[in-house]
């Protein structure tokens, strides 16, 4: 797993175990967004505050803060479950229901499943509120982006996990038609733009900096945010509390960025900077290369 303290959940036990997490995805598997962005990975495995040294270097997903919990607002927001060879169950990242047997996630988050030894179908989602050991878990099997990690330009930081059985008793999530931002830019609707974001990560709700504004994850929270800026891949939002805003942090990495109160998901968390409280940095969904990818499972508008 990447950097931290985790809890698990023992395979065979099913007791709950503290586990040591402490390496990181290799670099090469590390995509550069931006020079003077802080490249932070948005895996879950890290949430405990006395590692945030090494979250600082091997830093993996994100989680909500300055938010709510969701009540239910979201029911087809999940999260995505690794059973690893030491057979405990491991909260890797959240994602998004958008067909009854496609969970839409970050590639970064599949990969990561498969560095740390995790067999394709030893992948599970779950839609309960909060995850826990009797959480149920709908098995599948997740997918690696074969693009991912290979342009610096564009992350191709999407996936999915296709699970097993349909779903048919949660509303669907939608997807956005091609280069609705760019529209929505050119026609100057993107300034105020309010986005909500939804994740089981780690929580923070106050303004001091360091680990000690940083809690424990695995419960389903929502937080609002507003449009900051718009790039060839990637969406980017404020989540400054001091504006009035809220965003993700570690544990929320794959999970979606609606587009106002619609159920139209247009971008995945991918990453932040480092306090998650600044602005949050998210893979577009509406470009071509996430089109080409997503059209393999799912049909687009």
């Amino acid at each position: 797993m990447v950097g931290g303290l985790q809890w698990a959940f023992n395979d065979t036990a099913g007791a709950e175990e503290e586990v040591n997490c402490s390496d990181s995805i290799p670099e090469s598997t590390q995509p550069e967004i931006e020079a003077e962005e802080e490249t932070m990975r948005k895996v879950w495995i890290a949430v405990l505050i006395a590692l945030v040294l090494v979250l600082a270097t091997a830093v993996s997903a994100l989680a909500i803060t300055f938010g709510e919990p969701d009540e239910g607002r979201h029911p087809n927001v999940g999260a995505m479950i690794v059973l690893e060879p030491d057979r405990n169950y491991y909260l890797y990242c959240s994602g998004t229901l958008i067909s009854p047997t496609v969970f839409l996630t970050a590639a970064h988050c599949t990969a990561a499943a498969a560095y740390y030894g995790a067999a394709p179908d030893d992948v599970f989602v779950t839609f309960d509120t909060e995850y826990t050991e009797t959480s149920t878990l709908h098995p599948g099997t997740y997918d690696l982006n074969p693009n991912y990690g290979h342009d610096a330009h564009d992350a191709h930081d999407v996936a999915v996990i296709v699970l097993d059985e349909p779903i048919y008793d949660i509303p669907l999530a939608t997807l956005p038609p091609a280069g609705l931002l760019d529209e929505m830019k050119a026609a100057h609707t993107l300034k105020g733009q309010q986005f909500v974001t939804v994740g089981y990560g780690a929580l923070r709700n106050v303004k001091t900096r360091g680990p000690h504004s940083v809690a424990e994850a695995g419960t389903r929270w929502v937080a609002n945010q507003t449009f900051l800026a718009l790039k060839p891949y990637w969406l980017q939002n404020s989540m400054n509390p001091s504006t009035g805003n809220g965003g993700t942090c570690y544990g929320d990495s794959g999970g979606p960025h609606f587009l106002g109160d619609s159920s139209m998901v247009v971008s995945v968390t991918v990453t932040g900077d480092r306090w998650c409280r600044a602005t949050d940095v998210t893979y577009r969904l509406d470009t071509d290369s996430a089109r080409a990818y997503l059209e393999e499972f799912v049909d687009l508008p």
